[in-house]
């Protein structure tokens, strides 16, 4: 309770106070009737402050109030019984605690109301110049000794005053709130971090220098404010020794709570008005300026929420930028569900932002560059913290997994799928299966393509990379065009006539190596018994592939027939025989003659002649 040492004759002099509410007068009257102590002496100046009537007397106001007492004395009229005060701050709830003190009136005081008061004080110069233990110094004593001593406390004082903020600004009660909320969030941050070198266990914080807090239970009490306030906050907090990665959370609950009800998944059109539009935008252009560039201080998916939501907004380019270039120096950190950005092009066009994620994979490969020119300083020169050298196979896997992803979407032309998978660095494909798959899944999403659009989309893909269960599916696709195809399994054959002769060269080797002890006959024996299984095994897989050669060269020799040659089992006329045909299945055809000459199996039957014969029968070769 505030105390108000005036006698209560002092009362009964001043106090006939008649409160007339403009639309209720009888529930102002009600409200107002705890204080009114007399009704003898009738009311001498009516008072309007924010839409509300008073009736009071004129010697208890001016003898607190330098306002007020300036209106009479400025006044030319003597008899002036009339005042409007239509700005006074807090309105009349705290207009009339203001009057009530004047009456010396008890009332509490509180966090809701200590702001209003103590702007209120101040705009009616309510100070010590006209009364000694005025109502501007009263409140200066609660909210240094009481209100600004607890965090909550400082909080809701600093919300309350965003009605009438340049008031609160004048009197630098923004400033106190500021500075009590950063000095105590710093305070608590650092016992977090020793209790958390200390006990490790007790999970606030771990020892590593970039550790994030998990219990700051005042951080939940920050998203509360506005966002010029909240940034305030958090500048002050930064100056005090907050450190900089711990903001991370806080920046994550404030998103979480300002961005709500964005729908930012598949197309339509904005279901908010433009106001609220231009506060959301505001929001997260503050929320991206004050992120933190230390390493991990940020999780790729919360960056691809601020990125999702930045392209909904149409925020400035500067911040989606900003963004992008974080998203691509943690680029090895991400998911595929992080890269899945949907395209909010009402005009159409794709389904996904594919233009966002090229220029992401860019910023990745820039910073690595950046990073292997730098050595081991891991920043650049805006300080943005640059990726680690050992995760390119990792985003290299996640880049093809997103290709063919975005692959089954009728509206990606052959241009924009060839232009991301030339993207794709080919250092960090350490096989071509992923890729295959992507363009397996572009061919069956797209089956109306041309042979030379299907040539281009397969020329991304380089066959020799290809596992061996990849190979022989691409035997086996129809959806491949011929060439490819052929290249597949000359690169499986050659591969395989590799192995063979390394068996081959092995078989040899033992043949003439000295005989070994007694003791390990036995051992011998299991492994010449392996390597002849193994041997014959690779035989029966190149004898397959041959045959597999043999059909497309027959089915090549197929296509290059004339029409009427095809259609009809009789032979050209003598006068009219057909015009060659130099194409490049012709090609190919020459090219699958000399590459049935260089596997015949002659030369592996010569080199192994001293340990197995060579079949007699030799009529299904391809030679």
């Amino acid at each position: 309770m505030l105390d108000l040492d005036q006698d209560s004759t002092a009362r009964t002099t001043y106090a006939t106070m008649f409160t007339k509410k403009e639309g209720s007068p009888t529930d102002a009257m009600k409200r107002t009737g705890d204080w009114i102590f007399s009704q003898e002496i009738p009311s001498d100046v009516t008072v309007r402050a924010g839409g509300t009537s008073f009736a009071l007397h004129k010697f208890p106001l001016v003898s607190k109030c330098g306002f007020i007492r300036k209106l009479f004395s400025e006044s030319s009229d003597p008899d002036l019984s009339d005042i409007e005060i239509p700005d006074v701050p807090g309105g009349a709830e705290a207009f009339e605690l203001a009057a009530k003190f004047c009456y010396g009136i008890n009332f509490e005081l509180g966090t809701e109301n200590i702001a209003a008061l103590r702007c209120v004080s101040e705009y009616l110069e309510m100070t010590e110049d006209y009364a000694v233990g005025n109502l501007v110094g009263r409140t200066e004593a609660y909210l240094n000794e009481v209100a600004l001593k607890s965090l909550g406390g400082a909080i809701s004082i600093l919300q309350s005053t965003e009605e009438f903020l340049s008031m609160a600004e004048k009197v630098k009660l923004v400033n106190q709130c500021v500075d009590a909320i950063a000095l105590m969030a710093s305070k608590e941050s650092q016992l977090n971090v020793s209790g958390g070198s200390e006990n490790s266990c007790d999970g606030v914080y771990s020892s590593s220098p970039h550790s994030k807090p998990i219990d700051d239970w005042w951080a939940e009490d920050l998203t509360v404010l506005r966002i010029d306030i909240f940034q305030r906050v958090l500048i002050a907090m930064i100056a005090r020794g907050f450190k900089q990665y711990a903001l991370g959370p806080i920046l994550m609950l404030y998103a979480q709570k300002s961005l709500r009800g964005l729908e930012m998944f598949g197309k339509g059109r904005k279901n908010m008005e433009p106001k609220q539009e231009h506060e959301k935008r505001v929001v997260l252009e503050t929320i991206v300026s004050l992120l933190p560039r230390e390493k991990n201080a940020i999780s790729v998916s919360f960056l691809s929420m601020l990125l999702r939501a930045s392209i909904y907004l149409e925020t400035t380019v500067a911040c989606r930028l900003d963004l992008e270039k974080r998203m691509g120096l943690q680029l090895g950190q991400a998911v595929l569900d992080d890269l899945l950005i949907p395209s909010f092009s009402f005009t159409g066009g794709t389904l996904f932002d594919i233009d966002t994620v090229q220029r992401i994979l860019s910023n990745y490969l820039e910073g690595k560059d950046e990073g292997n020119s730098m050595g081991d300083y891991n920043a650049d020169d805006q300080g943005y913290i640059l990726p680690p050298q050992n995760d390119m196979e990792q985003v290299g896997k996640l880049m093809e997994s997103y290709l063919a992803e975005i692959a089954s979407d009728r509206s990606l032309t052959v241009l924009r799928f060839i232009s991301i998978a030339e993207c794709i660095p080919e250092q960090s494909r350490s096989t071509e299966d992923g890729m295959y798959r992507a363009i397996d899944i572009y061919l069956k999403a797209h089956p109306a393509l041309s042979d030379m659009e299907r040539k281009k989309v397969c020329s991304v893909m380089d066959c020799q990379k290809l596992s061996r269960e990849a190979c022989a599916h691409a035997a086996q696709n129809d959806r491949l065009p011929v060439q490819t195809v052929v290249q597949v399994l000359y690169y499986e054959q050659q591969r395989l006539r590799e192995v063979m002769d390394s068996t081959t060269s092995h078989s040899t080797a033992e043949s003439t190596a000295p005989a070994p002890a007694p003791k390990a006959n036995a051992n011998s024996a299991i492994v010449r018994s392996k390597s002849a299984d193994e041997y014959a095994s690779l035989r029966r897989e190149n004898q397959d592939l041959k045959l597999e050669l043999a059909k497309l060269k027959m089915q090549l020799k197929e296509l290059k027939k004339p029409t009427s040659e095809r259609s009809s089992p009789s032979t050209p006329s003598a006068d009219k025989p057909p015009l060659p045909r130099k194409s490049l299945i012709s090609s190919v055809s020459k090219k699958l003659g000399r590459l049935g000459a260089l596997v015949r199996p002659d030369t592996l039957a010569s080199s192994s002649r001293g340990r197995s014969k060579a079949p007699k029968d030799r009529r299904h070769s391809v030679s």
